[in-house]
């Protein structure tokens, strides 16, 4: 299975998944730059997979469509997504040639998100719910549900792979060391990724390991935490 990461807008990420000679793209919030990619590889976008309807997510999915590709997304945001051929809830299976993904419902972000979990392959596709040092802003849902994705995934075994929809990096990694100024990893992880950053490299993808280790969201003791540090980051201005 090859993942090729391809910006889009100002600072998302869509993601191409190939395999067994068929070809995903997850998220393209626009359909030139990641249709470019395929056709630099000589792929064929066959399916779209959506975790959620904002339109940065969603914005290329129908010119995906018009050129021959099925759209996949979350069945209880079908309304605020046109054109969904298949509807995907909790514990339904997608595929993309030999890799076959696990939905999770993992509202919050937004009430419908899911999220793509490719067991087999140590995958997941979190989109605006797990980020790197970070999780999303509670526009739908509320922090029970937020802590609750946060430790379903922080059940995930360390070495899997976390593809996220944003380059926030940064930003969170700031406010983390803010959260936690004791954590020596969420020091030494932020000089890392100013490092990265002043060299336009990307930090995503991160592992679980390393979400565990330094993400104030994903280590949030409960509910309430996460609330308080969700508030925290929102405003936060560093």
């Amino acid at each position: 299975m090859e993942i090729v990461r391809v910006p889009v807008l100002s600072d998302n990420y869509a993601w191409l998944i190939h395999d067994a000679g068929q070809t995903v793209a997850l998220d393209p919030g626009e359909a030139a730059p990641v249709a470019a990619a395929a056709a630099a590889r000589g792929w064929t976008i066959d399916q779209v997979w959506l975790t959620h309807w904002h339109p940065d997510h969603v914005g290329g999915a129908a010119a995906l469509k018009a050129q021959g590709a099925r759209v996949a997304g979350p069945a209880a945001e079908a309304a605020k997504i046109d054109g969904l051929d298949t509807l995907l809830a909790e514990g339904d299976t997608i595929a993309v040639g030999d890799a076959a993904a696990t939905i999770w419902s993992v509202p919050g972000h937004t009430a419908g998100h899911i999220a793509f979990h490719i067991l087999d392959r140590a995958t997941i596709f979190t989109g605006d719910t797990l980020f790197a040092m970070g999780c999303g802003r509670l526009f739908e849902g509320t922090a029970e549900q937020m802590h609750a994705n946060m430790r379903r995934f922080a059940g995930l075994p360390g070495d899997t792979r976390v593809y996220c929809g944003h380059e926030y990096t940064l930003s969170n990694a700031r406010f983390a060391a803010a959260a936690e100024p004791e954590n020596d990893a969420i020091a030494e992880r932020l000089a890392d990724v100013v490092a990265m950053r002043e060299q336009g490299e990307p930090t995503i993808p991160t592992t679980i390991a390393l979400e565990r280790a330094t993400n104030p969201f994903l280590r949030s003791v409960d509910a309430e935490e996460l609330a308080q540090r969700r508030a925290a980051k929102d405003a936060f201005k560093g």
